[in-house]
């Protein structure tokens, strides 16, 4: 069998996986409604950055970045997430699940692109790292 390869060899691409959950959630170092207990549909999106293999013509299985997902969805889907983190905001979420999953692409041969979460179709936060040297630069 031949493959024709389409994308040109050492082309990076961006891959990223959307995830949804439901969870509760209350800010006690906030003076506002949101120090009080209520809920949201978060919205995870998760991107790395890596090359083309030549062979498969991906930079990984989107099924391989949908384990990873399920891992947060099931740890986070129907909690009050002040159980997990003392302080629950949106940002505070975002470096969470910066921890692991930069583990996860490293350990995977990729880079980490960025993480979006919605805590609100129209809230977001979102984290980049940049690399300059050798040194990481949020």
């Amino acid at each position: 069998m031949h493959i024709m390869r389409l994308v040109p060899l050492g082309v990076n691409m961006i891959v990223s996986k959307k995830f949804s959950f439901d969870a509760a959630h209350y800010l006690p170092n906030y003076k506002g409604k949101c120090h009080n207990l209520h809920g949201h549909r978060w919205t995870v999106e998760l991107a790395c950055k890596g090359e083309v293999a030549p062979d498969t013509g991906m930079v990984i299985d989107f099924n391989e970045l949908k384990k990873f997902c399920n891992i947060f969805e099931e740890k986070f889907d129907h909690t009050c997430l002040n159980d997990i983190l003392p302080n629950p905001t949106a940002e505070n979420i975002c470096s969470y699940v910066y921890d692991e999953f930069n583990m996860w692409c490293v350990a995977h041969g990729l880079r980490f692109e960025h993480i979006r979460i919605w805590e609100t179709p129209n809230s977001m936060v979102e984290l980049h790292i940049k690399e300059v040297g050798n040194a990481l630069l949020s």
